[in-house]
């Protein structure tokens, strides 16, 4: 266990026209858990947004004209640094944010992939000939095609994945030779701020990268709105997505915006298997998590047995101190999402759900809680983005295949089951991004296309797929 009482106050500087900048005004960062201060960064103004604006239009420029073994040098030695610097960014992950140390350890490694996967990503950006000659009149013409950078990218990330899903924007971004900004959450920008840091020592240009913390309704609409922005990468809620599409303008838009991820467990599967899955996948990060297990569809044949492991294995699950080694599971990110999801389980249980285990809100805490018979309330149609989890029972697999696409969101499912004609059929049935078998909702590795259909929202993440969106396709075509 790390001693809550020898941590320093972080007082961090923004990254603006590669110079580190304070500010008169600050934004204090206080650890989720008991409220201690953590750290305090800038409060950025609509003065310091037309700095970063300016300052990326130059930086642009830079980072277009880098050669390919220059963007691989600084993302890779990036990586290594960072590999080297693990206990210290999982510190902080945990103390700003809502991970306990054991998940900040699982997402600083996961960095460590991402920025490399980005490294190796920037040597495919490749182009294709084009044989103009298949239409009459071109026989002689010649040429190709090949991808350049978008220009400028505006990234707002969110709390949950406070450095992971940093790297996810930037890392790309880089590796397809164009400037950042980042807006990191206002509730955790250290990690930020460090990996930005750990950037600029490897070599990146200055420029290039520009990192402004602030208040998103304060700084967001002017980010959004500038025409020098030419995309605009977001991870967050649904309604701030759709306002941010609303307002953008002409420019490209890439929106993952949550789920509500249901899971089918067949009168097959092995419970020694789907039982800690789901219980992992249900309450990692306490449930704020755009891939948490909110939804159970459990075979009649079977439900009896897999409601009691999992309410077993789940009542034992410590919850509290973050940098305790044993803690499984910590707060919420503040007491506003805390009373969010306890008027959430309230209003379901005043409409017919009865409540198998949890319930009980502690301040910022929220015990791991498993609701029944909860589909006529909200929580079977909208994100909990908290450690609440409704299970039902289904006897034909058609029917929940049905339910389970039966809500506005498309981002991720999963089936367990030992037949592979029933899990072919999940994959083609389900409408969502993609379908887990034999794994919980809650899985991902950063090399594979991340995204999902409807209101979970546009575009694909994982590093090669977000490159796609991070460059467009220019042709040359000559007469010869």
């Amino acid at each position: 266990m790390i001693n809550m009482t020898t941590t320093e106050i972080m007082d961090r500087k923004m990254l603006l026209n590669g110079e580190w900048v304070s500010r008169n005004e600050y934004m204090e960062i206080r650890d989720p858990q008991d409220g201690k201060l953590v750290g305090t960064v800038p409060l950025a103004n609509l003065d310091d947004v037309e700095i970063a604006l300016e300052a990326a239009v130059h930086g642009s420029e830079r980072a277009r004209s880098m050669p390919i073994h220059q963007r691989i040098s600084i993302l890779r030695k990036a990586a290594e640094e960072l590999e080297n610097r693990v206990e210290a960014f999982a510190r902080v992950i945990a103390l700003e944010g809502i991970k306990t140390i054991r998940e900040a350890r699982k997402e600083v490694v996961r960095c460590v992939e991402t920025l490399r996967i980005s490294s190796e990503e920037a040597r495919r950006i490749k182009g294709e000939t084009i044989p103009f000659d298949q239409f009459p009149g071109s026989e002689n013409k010649v040429g190709y095609y090949l991808r350049e950078p978008v220009g400028i990218i505006l990234a707002i990330t969110p709390f949950n994945d406070p450095l992971n899903l940093v790297a996810h924007k930037i890392g790309p971004a880089i590796a397809g030779g164009n400037a950042i900004i980042l807006k990191p959450h206002e509730e955790t920008p250290l990690c930020a701020l460090m990996l930005a840091e750990v950037l600029m020592n490897a070599g990146l240009p200055e420029g290039v990268l520009q990192v402004i913390t602030g208040i998103g309704s304060e700084i967001g609409e002017k980010l959004v709105t500038d025409p020098r922005v030419r995309m605009v990468s977001f991870t967050g809620g649904r309604l701030t997505g759709e306002r941010i599409i609303k307002m953008a303008g002409l420019k490209k838009v890439s929106m993952e915006l949550g789920s509500n991820a249901p899971t089918i467990i067949m009168n097959d599967a092995d419970l020694d298997l789907a039982v800690p899955s789901c219980v992992s996948g249900a309450f990692w990060a306490a449930g704020q998590n755009c891939l948490h297990v909110q939804r159970l569809l459990v075979h009649s044949d079977i439900y009896d047995l897999f409601k009691e492991r999992f309410i077993t294995l789940s009542s034992s699950y410590q919850v509290g101190d973050k940098l305790d080694e044993n803690t499984d599971m910590g707060p919420l990110i503040n007491e506003e999402a805390a009373k969010r999801v306890e008027k959430s389980v309230d209003e379901a249980l005043t409409n017919g759900a009865n409540l198998l285990m949890g319930g009980i809100r502690n301040g910022n805490f929220y015990a791991p809680t498993l609701l029944e018979n909860g589909h006529n309330t909200r929580l079977s149609y909208e994100e909990i983005y908290g450690p609440v989890t409704i299970i039902e029972s289904f006897t034909n697999f058609e029917d929940a295949i049905n339910r389970a696409n039966s809500v506005d969101y498309g981002l991720q499912a999963a089936i367990f089951t030992r037949n592979l004609e029933t899990a072919f059929k999940g994959m083609a049935d389900l409408n969502v991004g993609a379908v887990m078998i034999n794994e919980s909702t809650d899985y991902r590795i950063d090399a594979m296309p991340f995204g999902g259909t409807k209101g979970s929202g546009l575009g694909r993440e994982g590093v090669s797929f977000t490159l796609m969106e991070m460059t467009e396709p220019k042709v040359a075509c000559f007469n010869i």
